[in-house]
């Protein structure tokens, strides 16, 4: 747990960087900071492993007040990951990632199952990557170097300052998928730094936001961030378009899933005309014998003799059951499609539409509104 107490910091000049800050991180909880440049988030970051000292106020980790301590223990003990990496150029990926345990005194059979299991846990297998050097590897895969090296001696902290910012789009969102996973298996207190919005809906148990000067605006979930911002200038950070933000943290709802028509592979054409003129659909889901989804069948191809299974299509637009509404409109999108199955496991549960996926979003936005 991290417990930030009515943090200040004060350059020369009376600058005010960080002001009256106090907000408390429970163990195992991803806070993301984010606010516009000068606000102060990546100096209270630095705050918290003793880079820069505070001018006032206490900065607890554990129960443990860090601006009593010895900064250089602070710092072995708290993982953190920069945006530029900063891994040693003349050292091995193996090298780099056992900075820390080495600096510790572990033996060298220990560093190198530490260093291996790393390596593997940020998907890099150590017999490819272990021997080979920073310029080898490309930025997303420095980066997950960076990230094994920060959790080199399983620290039960770790500061992330924009550490994606530098990457290209695609390599960033898989990054930031990556990174849930790991903190999903993980669980470590996490402060991350950024100045994208969406990049803090995405990853955030919590958020806060902060402007110029470093005061506190709101400290919240990322749906309440978004459904009610608390100040003029949360809102205008987040943006007019926050409701569409919200798709990234609306989870999909059985309860607003549509249900067409179903029939099966096995079924006689006869039989699928006459189910699909009694539900009066133009079109219908079509399963396997184990309920699974296949795809779907048009009125105009059901006719003549046959089974279903000889007109039907298959269906690449599906999402889990799990999803978010932002992932079911990405596959939409993708597909060109009118809507979407959902999926639990393999079970087929219903169909997503642009309207139902829009009214599950109001309702979203509704019940965050406040009274």
């Amino acid at each position: 747990m991290i417990q930030l107490d009515h943090i200040t910091k004060r350059y020369d000049g009376g600058s005010v960087a960080v002001d009256d800050l106090s907000l408390d991180i429970d163990a195992g909880e991803l806070v993301v900071f984010v606010g516009p440049s000068g606000c102060g988030k990546t100096t209270t970051m630095k705050m918290v492993n003793r880079l820069i000292d505070p001018t006032s106020g206490r900065i607890l980790v554990n129960g443990e007040d860090v601006t009593t301590k010895d900064p250089v223990a602070v710092r072995r003990g708290i993982g953190y990951v920069i945006q530029q990496v900063g891994l040693f150029p003349h050292q091995s990926i193996a090298d780099n990632v056992a900075t820390v345990p080495r600096l510790l005194g572990w033996d060298r059979t220990r560093i190198r199952n530490r260093t291996n299991e790393l390596l593997e846990l940020v998907g890099l297998p150590p017999g490819e990557y272990a021997h080979r050097y920073p310029h080898q590897l490309s930025g997303g895969q420095r980066q997950r170097v960076g990230v094994a090296r920060a959790l080199g001696a399983d620290p039960p902290v770790l500061l992330m300052d924009e550490p994606f910012g530098a990457i290209d789009p695609v390599t960033r969102d898989r990054l930031q998928q990556e990174f849930l996973r790991l903190q999903a298996e993980l669980r470590k207190t996490v402060i991350f730094v950024t100045h994208d919005i969406e990049e803090a809906v995405l990853l955030g148990d919590r958020i806060a936001v902060l402007r110029e000067g470093g005061v506190l605006e709101q400290y919240d979930a990322p749906a309440d961030v978004l459904g009610r911002p608390a100040t003029p200038f949360v809102a205008s950070f987040v943006g007019a378009d926050r409701g569409l933000k919200r798709l990234s943290v609306t989870a999909i709802d059985v309860a607003d899933l549509e249900h067409p028509g179903v029939i099966h592979l096995n079924e006689p054409l006869a039989d699928a005309r006459l189910a699909l003129a009694q539900s009066g659909a133009d079109w219908a889901i079509v399963l396997d014998d184990n309920e699974g989804l296949h795809g779907y069948v048009g009125g105009a191809a059901l006719a003549g003799d046959g089974i279903v299974a000889s007109r039907a299509k298959r269906l690449p637009a599906w999402v889990p059951a799990d999803s978010t509404l932002k992932r079911a409109f990405a596959e939409m999108l993708a597909h060109d499609a009118g809507w979407v199955a959902v999926l639990d496991g393999d079970r087929y549960v219903g169909v997503l539409t642009p309207e139902s996926l829009h009214a599950a979003l109001r309702r979203s936005v509704a019940n965050a509104a406040p009274e």
